[in-house]
């Protein structure tokens, strides 16, 4: 058996996030290594999704200059501090392929030269005093901070009898001819469910997509994980009375009968009716989780959302192994279904704050800050400057905020902390601080936005009823909400007028503290 070196830092993946930590690491010189299974960066990409075509968006031409803003629309590049290495250079297309985003990642690696181990698939992880990793190599590596950013990267198969007879997502033909006239149940109703059924709408006779919950518009939960319209095609025919359905259902059981298969379903709004359905082919295409066979019992990492991602703390951390870190799609579950660390436009923030996380723990630097007059003009200028250029908190609407911390006649601003990780540590425990988000309205997932009542754009007063993204500011001392303030919600999601200035200012006025000291984050 080889036996490597040891490393501060081993990141097992060099997808999206692994790539994207590795870049912070590369540049502030610490020792590390990434261990990527396949031959090149992005090998999920290489497969996924089947149909080739991205759901993240590639907006080329935004009416803005600054590249801070433009990333809120860009939602495939890395975060770097080169201008060349952005999606809109690799594509036209508003939703490149994925081949155009596996070539993306592998210039970004050769680029900043990051240090990256290929054909290393990792195969065991064990802990002692630090951590041993071993791929299918022999090769052994060690190191005291592991992060995995494999993303999920093992199928999630429900436990339904008789579900071994289904195909899977992962291996179904994307051959639309394979299905000439046949009767299609696929599983689940998420985007890749949807993506198989908009491929076989020109050959299948019947499609049904069935699953217990019922199905979720990006568009009203403004989390884009839920279904996409790019991949919507079905509902038209489903609606419009073209033999294709979508229903709410518990799938009991598949059983084969000669060369089809038949489905016994009980529905969930119809009274508890159940019916058996004939199927030429089954399909499942019920998502993906976190691989656990790769650790072994001395660090084995607790599970949440059904055992489909690591338990974490508010550092990404695991609840109960020390020293092992999450990146990437595994972050997720810190803002499950709400965010969107799920994606690469989301996960990329994530991973610098784990970074300056790293920073703080193992290296004694803190938090970057800038240091203001402890003065209500100073603060409002400096949270509008923020909330109309802002490209972190936008995409992580609610869980990244900016922390101004209020320091005797000085405050400190802080840019893109968990907003757990804020009341987690000390800053959260004493003090007075303030946080800064950019969120959605209480009922927007309720609401259709597409006939809502905005509020008069003129009445700052009630602008916690504004329903599309706005800036909240939450003036906390110690654990305890004293304030919160609201700015109103604009079309174009600029507030740089008065009835979005003054109210803000007058805010900081009432609550903005001169004498008590604050500990940093």
């Amino acid at each position: 058996m080889k036996v490597k070196q040891m490393y501060r830092y081993l990141i097992i993946g060099a997808g999206p996030a692994g790539l994207q930590l590795a870049y912070f690491l590369e540049k502030a010189g610490h020792d590390y290594l990434v261990l990527e299974g396949g031959t090149s960066p992005g090998s999920f990409f290489k497969h996924f999704p089947r149909q080739r075509g991205l759901i993240s968006i590639n907006k080329r031409y935004t009416g803005y200059e600054d590249p801070e803003i433009n990333l809120r629309w860009d939602w495939n590049s890395l975060l770097s501090d080169s201008e060349e290495l952005l999606m809109k250079h690799y594509s036209k297309s508003y939703f490149p392929k994925a081949d155009t985003l596996v070539k993306y990642l592998g210039d970004f690696a050769d680029h900043f030269g990051l240090n990256i181990e290929y054909n290393s698939r990792v195969v065991k992880i064990s802990k002692d005093e630090v951590f041993e990793v071993v791929d299918q190599n022999g090769t052994r590596y060690s190191c005291r901070n592991l992060v995995v950013a494999t993303g999920l990267s093992k199928p999630y198969i429900p436990p339904i009898p008789g579900i071994e007879f289904a195909e899977s997502y992962e291996s179904v033909s994307t051959d639309p001819e394979d299905f000439c006239n046949q009767r299609v149940l696929i599983i689940g109703k998420g985007n890749s469910a949807f993506e198989i059924a908009d491929n076989l709408l020109s050959t299948a006779a019947v499609i049904h997509l069935c699953s217990p919950e019922p199905l979720k518009m990006a568009w009203q939960s403004h989390f884009v994980g839920h279904l996409r319209a790019v991949n919507n095609n079905i509902l038209d025919t489903y609606q419009l009375k073209s033999q294709n359905a979508v229903f709410d259902a518990e799938i009991d059981r598949i059983e084969r009968e000669g060369n089809q298969f038949r489905v016994s379903v009980s529905y969930l709004h119809a009274h508890g009716e159940k019916e058996t359905l004939l199927y030429d082919r089954v399909i499942t295409c019920t998502g993906f989780q976190l691989d656990q066979s790769i650790f072994d019992e001395t660090c084995r990492p607790a599970t949440a959302v059904g055992n489909r991602l690591p338990a974490q703390t508010s550092a990404w951390e695991s609840v109960n192994i020390e020293g092992l870190y999450f990146s990437g799609s595994l972050t997720q579950m810190r803002d499950y279904k709400k965010s969107t660390s799920a994606f690469i436009h989301g996960f990329r923030y994530n991973c610098r704050a784990l970074y300056r996380i790293l920073e703080q723990r193992n290296h004694q630097k803190p938090w970057p800050k800038r240091v203001l007059d402890n003065d209500a003009q100073a603060l409002t200028d400096a949270v509008i400057q923020r909330v109309n250029r802002t490209s972190a908190l936008w995409q992580l609407f609610g869980f990244l905020a900016d922390v101004v911390s209020v320091d005797g006649d000085q405050a400190a601003y802080y840019e893109e902390i968990p907003v757990d990780y804020v009341h987690d540590g000390p800053l959260g425990r004493s003090g007075h601080y303030y946080l800064v988000t950019l969120e959605y309205g209480p009922h927007h997932e309720t609401n259709d936005p597409f006939n809502v009542t905005r509020i008069d754009r003129n009445d700052a007063a009630h602008a916690d009823q504004s329903n599309f993204l706005h800036p909240v500011i939450r003036y906390f001392s110690g654990d305890k909400l004293v304030e919160e303030h609201h700015i109103i919600e604009d079309l174009e999601s600029s507030w740089i007028e008065d009835v979005h200035v003054q109210p803000l200012l007058t805010f900081f006025r009432n609550t903005l503290p001169t004498h008590e000291l604050s500990p940093t984050p």
